[in-house]
């Protein structure tokens, strides 16, 4: 089959089939070595179908190879019980953020719930066992969590001043301006080419009952619960584009040589998103952190570290367990970290 009988049969456009083939998805019976055309066999119909049903759920190329690789049966039906398990419940925290938009705009108050709930919080920011100086910074209190990872001539002094400005009015323009401010002061001594990541977790009042999320470059925010380990934060980079273009695989991402080329940072020009709020539950766990620890830590051990029961409720021990990980691994990097967990006030 042509390509173009082969996109009529599937419903799949010839640009998809190209992408997929480029992605080592599905690859053509044969390719014509003098003209280039692929051509498809009929039994790759059934391939490509799945292929579509599961774009049509939304998921990732890179979630579908999981699918794909597992043999038919439980363990693909398992993958893909799995990521839709993972879809309904960040559908259910959206429908719960939406319900209390509406409360917020109707002017209704919030149904009565549970005990509140505090955040016990622990910090870690240090220079690593390889750079030369620190450029990294990290706050904790009652209403702000951040991690900063500055870069360039004055990257420190800009992650600095990001994570102490995300308070107050329109918590993104601030965190800017005063990123911006820093640089304008600094650029006449060589601050040019200096700049921030900024990851935030930010409550309105001690007793908000949800986080909002300021984020820009490849600092990132985890939230433990129930067991579960889910990434709240996308990093703004080249290579996560990529991933989500379907040109990468995770673990090519990870040993990619552009890794560190960001998309978006506070630099003096633009401002961090705020790009989602998360409702507190009690025994959340969050973990925010800098590349100098989830570059060389990989998830599965980060969320090991986490739900270790002799860390539990204790988010000093817990920040001590996975600073000692990022040492274990050589601790090529400065290294910014914040626990919290939520627990009922006292």
């Amino acid at each position: 089959m042509t390509i173009g009988e082969f996109a009529r049969a599937t419903g799949l456009s010839a640009k998809a089939l190209r992408l997929y083939d480029d992605v080592g998805l599905l690859r053509p019976h044969r390719v014509d070595p003098g003209t280039g055309y692929r051509h498809y066999a009929e039994e790759q119909v059934a391939r490509a179908l799945l292929i579509a049903r599961l774009r049509h759920l939304g998921m990732p190329l890179e979630r579908i190879r999981s699918v794909l690789d597992r043999p038919a049966g439980h363990a693909a039906a398992g993958e893909l019980t799995a990521f839709w398990a993972e879809t309904e419940a960040a559908l259910a925290e959206r429908r719960r953020l939406a319900e209390r938009l509406v409360d917020q705009l109707t002017g209704a108050g919030p149904a009565p719930g549970g005990p509140e709930l505090t955040l016990r919080h622990a910090s870690r920011c240090e220079r690593g066992l390889v750079r030369p100086a620190n450029h990294d910074a990290a706050r904790a209190d009652a209403q702000v969590l951040a991690v900063a990872d500055g870069y360039g001539p004055d990257g420190g002094r800009a992650a600095a001043a990001a994570v102490r400005a995300p308070r107050g009015g329109d918590p993104a323009a601030v965190a800017a301006e005063r990123v911006r401010a820093a640089l304008h002061r600094i650029g006449a001594a060589g601050g040019a080419g200096s700049g921030t990541t900024l990851t935030a977790l930010l409550r309105p009042a001690p007793t908000a009952s949800a986080l909002t999320v300021l984020h820009a470059g490849d600092s990132r925010a985890y939230l433990l619960r129930d067991g579960g380990l889910f990434r709240i934060t996308r990093d703004d980079s080249h290579v996560q584009a990529l991933v989500e273009a379907g040109r990468l695989t995770g673990p090519e991402a990870e040993q990619h040589p552009e890794r560190p080329l960001l998309l978006r940072a506070l630099d003096g020009r633009s401002a961090p998103r705020a790009v989602a709020e998360r409702e507190i539950r009690a025994g959340d766990r969050y973990l925010l952190c800098t590349d100098g620890l989830c570059a060389v830590v990989a998830e599965p051990e980060l969320r090991r570290t986490l739900a270790d029961d002799r860390t539990a409720g204790d988010p000093d021990a817990a920040a001590d367990a996975l600073l000692a990980l990022a040492h274990r691994a050589g601790a090529p990097d400065n290294i910014a970290l914040v626990v919290a967990d939520a627990a009922p006030s006292p």
